[in-house]
């Protein structure tokens, strides 16, 4: 088992800890645009959220099948080398 897949999935829910909690403690403010009120514009604080949820998500994965799909990648090149 490589590094990475040992410590992979502690060091992303570490990270995704940590700005969780610098993102709860930025204020939220309104801030108004000059071309008018766009109330469907988003928030970046929530996509930051989703993109390190699916980062967790992968590495979790990666932890959990990383070995299988090493065995299945060995195997399949050592077909081929046949």
């Amino acid at each position: 088992m490589t590094f990475i897949a040992r410590h992979g999935l502690a060091l992303v829910a570490a990270m995704a800890a940590l700005v969780g909690r610098s993102l709860a403690a930025v204020p939220r403010t309104r801030r108004h645009s000059t071309y008018g009120d766009h109330s469907e514009r988003g928030d970046v604080p929530g996509w930051v959220m989703i993109t390190l949820m699916s980062a967790v998500l992968v590495a979790a994965l990666l932890a959990l099948a990383g070995p299988a799909l090493e065995a299945m990648f060995n195997q399949a090149m050592d077909t081929v080398g046949k």
